[in-house]
C-alpha cells in the first residue's frame, strides 16, 4: 500500500524536529572532523540492537581487518552495547556526536533503510538531494516483494546487497537503481549459519508484523479498524492457534516445545496473546535471540517474514501459514518475483486446520526436509559460503576505490 504524503506526515515525531537543529550544528563540526578520519566507515543497525547484518560485518572488520576506521551506532542502554564495545569503537545513536560521524564519513553502512541519526530529518535531506553521501544498505533479508519504499527514488543508496541471483536480477528490473549499484554479495549474517546445532525437540513460531497494525495512520483503515488490537484478524487468528487444543495435544503427545516470537514491531502486543499449554513460551526481546531460534529450531511456523530464507539457507523444514493473504498484498507488500505455491519452501496454509494438520505430518516424518523443498532450496542459494562479510568488504573497498559518488 503506496502512502501518500500526508500519511508519511503522521509518522513525524516532534523529536524529528530537534534533529533539524542538530544537523544543522554538527555540519561545521563535520567538515573539520573529515580532515582527521578521511576513511571512516560508520555501521549499525536497529538503535536498540546489534544482531544483524551491520553487527556481524562490523565484528569481521574489527577482527579481519582491525586498520579499518570503524565506528558501530548503539544505543548505550541496549542489551547489546557492551557486546558491541568490546568489539570496537561505538557512538551514541542519536547523538550530537553521531550526526558529526554520520556527516563525516567516508562510507554509512547500515541493515535498516533508517539506519541514521533520525530516519525523518535523513530521509529529507537525502532524497531530495541536500545531502549527498555514500550509504551502503547490508538488508535486512532477502527481498522476496515488490517494496516500493526501497526504490531508488525513495532511498538514492549507492550500494544495495543482495543474497540470491533471483532476487538480484528482480530488484535490477525494478527498482529503478543505477547500474553497477546493486551487488550480490550476501547477507553478511549468514555466514553464522554455516554450523549449528538443532535441538530436535524445539518449534518456532515466528510471524512477521503488519504495518498496519504496527504504526497506524488513516490508510490503515482502508483494511481493517486497529483501533482495538484485539479486534485484528492477525491477534485473532493467531490466538487461535496458540489456544488451540489439537496444538496441546500435538505438543504434549510428542514432548516438543513450541517457541512464539513475533515480529520486533508486534512485540509490543505479546502480553495479549493467550497460550493454551505450559509447553508454549512466549519468547521476547531482548531476552530471545532471533538468529539464536532460528538455528537452535527444528521446525518453523511463519507466514510472510524473510527470516524464513534463513531457516531454509540452513536446509530446515518450514511452513507458511498465511491466513490474510489479500490484506497483506494490499496493506503490506505487493507480490513480487517469489510465488509462495511454486518456490516456497514448505507447504503453505491458509487455515487453522490445515496447518495443524501440517505441522502433525512434519511431526511424524521427524521434521526431515521433502525432496520438493530440498530442490528449490538448491536451485534458489547459489551463495551457500561463509564468504558473505568478505565479499561484502570487497564490494565496498572498489566501490569507494573507484571514488564513485551519490547520483
Amino acid at each position: 500500500m503506496k502512502e501518500t504524503f500526508f500519511q508519511k506526515l503522521q509518522r513525524v515525531k516532534i523529536a524529528d524536529i530537534g534533529h533539524i537543529f542538530l544537523f544543522m550544528a554538527a555540519l561545521p563540526a563535520a567538515a573539520v572532523y573529515k580532515l582527521f578520519r578521511r576513511e571512516l566507515w560508520l555501521i549499525c543497525d536497529n538503535k536498540n540492537e546489534a544482531r544483524d547484518n551491520g553487527y556481524w560485518f562490523f565484528k569481521y572488520l574489527c577482527e579481519q581487518h582491525p586498520e579499518q576506521d570503524a565506528v558501530y551506532a548503539i544505543n548505550k542502554r541496549s542489551p547489546d552495547y557492551q557486546k558491541v564495545r568490546d568489539l570496537g569503537k561505538t557512538v551514541r545513536y542519536g547523538s550530537f556526536r553521531h550526526w558529526i560521524l554520520y556527516l563525516a564519513a567516508r562510507v554509512n553502512i547500515s541493515s535498516q533503510k533508517g539506519g541514521k541519526p533520525n530516519a525523518a530529518v535523513c530521509y529529507f535531506l537525502e532524497v531530495k538531494g541536500l545531502l549527498k553521501n555514500t550509504r551502503v544498505f547490508l538488508q535486512h533479508g532477502i527481498i522476496k516483494d515488490d517494496m516500493d519504499w526501497l526504490h531508488y527514488e525513495n532511498t538514492k543508496m549507492r550500494m544495495f546487497v543482495t543474497s540470491v541471483e533471483r532476487e538480484y536480477r528482480f530488484l535490477s528490473e525494478t527498482f529503478g537503481y543505477p547500474e553497477g549499484y546493486i551487488v550480490k554479495t550476501g547477507l553478511c549474517r549468514f555466514d553464522n549459519l554455516q554450523s549449528f546445532t538443532v535441538k530436535p525437540r524445539q518449534l518456532l513460531l515466528m510471524p512477521t508484523w503488519r504495518s498496519w497494525i504496527a504504526t497506524p495512520t488513516s490508510a490503515s483503515r482502508e483494511i481493517e479498524d486497529v483501533s482495538d488490537f484485539r479486534q485484528t484478524r492477525y491477534f485473532r487468528e493467531w490466538n487461535a492457534f496458540l489456544k488451540s487444543p489439537a496444538l496441546r495435544r500435538l505438543l504434549e503427545e510428542n514432548d516438543l516445545t513450541l517457541i512464539f516470537y513475533p515480529h520486533r514491531d508486534m512485540q509490543k502486543y505479546l502480553s495479549y496473546f493467550e497460550i493454551g499449554s505450559d509447553r508454549i513460551i512466549k519468547a521476547s526481546w531482548p531476552e530471545y535471540d532471533v538468529q539464536t531460534l532460528l538455528k537452535e529450531s527444528a521446525y518453523l511456523v511463519t507466514d510472510f517474514s524473510s527470516i524464513a530464507m534463513d531457516f531454509a539457507y540452513m536446509g530446515k523444514r518450514l511452513m507458511y501459514y498465511q491466513f490474510d493473504r489479500n490484506d497483506f498484498r494490499k496493506g503490506q507488500y505487493p507480490l513480487g518475483y517469489f510465488d509462495y505455491e511454486k518456490d516456497g519452501f514448505g507447504k503453505v496454509c491458509e487455515d487453522l486446520a490445515e496447518a495443524l494438520e501440517e505441522m502433525e505430518r512434519a511431526v511424524r516424518e521427524h521434521f526431515e526436509q521433502p525432496e520438493e523443498y530440498q530442490r528449490r532450496h538448491d536451485a534458489f542459494f547459489d551463495l551457500c559460503d561463509n564468504k558473505n562479510c568478505e565479499r561484502t568488504y570487497n564490494a565496498v573497498r572498489e566501490l569507494l576505490t573507484d571514488g564513485k559518488k551519490d547520483k
